[in-house]
């Protein structure tokens, strides 16, 4: 049945006028792009949308970016998250002039600073400037005046900390993105009928085997996760096929969750970061290995970054995982493969890898923890042994 469809009962569905019955339901709807609070934007907003195959003017989400039809020749792009650093590089090396903005001071939050910062820089080389301290966007309006590529030229007023004050400061652009991330979609589809709770910043509201509060109705992807990737929403609803279908007991939390950036150099996680173990109280240690050491990004001048896995203090066991660098995105699964079979640093360093290949990082993080168990007694023993291989 293809239609917009609602809940008009706990146990039915009204599509196209059509009432059809269920035993169980899935709400799979998504999310759609989030914005803030701007005098003019939602006007300029709703004027594109309507624009057609040509965009004019210039105001987008990550949804219209691709209805894109002119380059701008200024890009402003307010996020500096995942989408905002992957689309503001490659805009760059395209030929925009990009300003990416933010208000936290830094960028790719969810990250460990210092790695992140590495993708900052490199984003820096490639001209890309950051405004990361906006106190308030301001307001956002065309000057009437056209740039040479055809857009209208737009004025946006933020608010940003200066030195010890806040300096109202004026850019004026032909195009802007907004990257602030998505929020679940779940309006106009009935849900009180049907007994499920849900919240418009969060979504719906569900149980760890994807249960609404309406037991027949289940939720995955946008709508109801924290993780707003597409490689979740699909195990989301590997796991309610499962559950709903075969009486299954599959839970969210049971999910290890890898993520991954793609700029260049890319950057990837998995796991625990330190600040989330410092939370939590859990005592770890960490091993890194830079990709400067590394011959095959030697030979790919791609020697920026490093592989950091973080492990129990008292065990091998890996906890979390970060790596920048080229590929990193494809090096993850390794570490995340390891956590999820419960294999620990120490045997990773068993692991034979090609050579050269910069997945022998991951081996060498492992190399650097076996170094951590060279007691001063095993060393002693150790040179007993020497000895007495040496006098036979």
């Amino acid at each position: 049945f293809f239609g917009r469809g609602s809940f008009n009962s706990d146990r039915t569905i009204l599509v196209n006028g059509r009432i059809l019955d269920f035993r169980k339901a899935v709400i799979a709807t998504g999310g759609i792009p989030a914005l803030v609070r701007m005098q003019g934007l939602e006007e300029l907003y709703e004027q594109t949308k309507r624009g057609g195959a040509r965009i004019n003017p210039l105001v987008m989400t990550h949804q219209t970016f691709f209805n894109m039809t002119i380059m701008p020749t200024r890009l402003a792009i307010i996020g500096p998250g995942v989408i905002g650093m992957e689309l503001g590089q490659a805009m760059q090396r395209l030929g925009s002039n990009v300003t990416i903005f933010g208000r936290s001071g830094r960028v790719l939050s969810r990250e460990d600073e210092d790695l992140s910062n590495l993708v900052r820089k490199q984003l820096e080389n490639d001209g890309v400037s950051f405004r990361l301290h906006v106190m308030e966007y301001i307001s956002i309006r065309t000057t009437g005046k056209v740039f040479k590529n055809g857009l209208p030229e737009l004025s946006m007023r933020i608010k940003e900390a200066g030195n010890m004050e806040f300096v109202e400061r004026e850019i004026k652009i032909d195009g802007l993105l907004f990257a602030v991330g998505r929020k679940p979609h779940v309006t106009g589809l009935g849900l009180n009928e049907a007994g499920i709770n849900c919240d418009e910043r969060t979504g719906l509201v569900v149980n760890n085997k994807l249960q609404t509060t309406n037991p027949r109705v289940y939720g995955v992807g946008d709508c109801c996760s924290k993780f707003k990737f597409t490689h979740v929403a699909d195990f989301m609803g590997r796991m309610v096929v499962r559950n709903a279908l075969f009486f299954g007991s599959a839970k969210m939390s049971d999910l290890l969750i890898p993520h991954a950036t793609f700029t260049t150099p890319e950057i990837a996680s998995v796991g625990l970061y330190e600040d989330d173990l410092d939370d939590k109280g859990i005592a770890y240690k960490v091993f890194e290995k830079s990709f400067s050491d590394n011959d095959r990004a030697i030979c790919d001048s791609a020697t920026t970054g490093m592989v950091r896995i973080r492990v129990d203090a008292k065990t091998d066991k890996i906890l979390g995982a970060s790596i920048v660098g080229a590929g990193a995105g494809n090096l993850i699964s390794e570490v995340t493969l390891a956590m999820q079979s419960g294999t620990g640093l120490a045997k990773l360093a068993s692991v034979i890898h090609p050579y050269p290949t910069t997945g022998e990082t991951v081996r060498q993080t492992g190399d650097l923890y076996n170094k951590t168990r060279m007691t001063s007694s095993v060393r002693q023993i150790l040179r007993g042994i020497i000895k007495v291989h040496r006098y036979k």
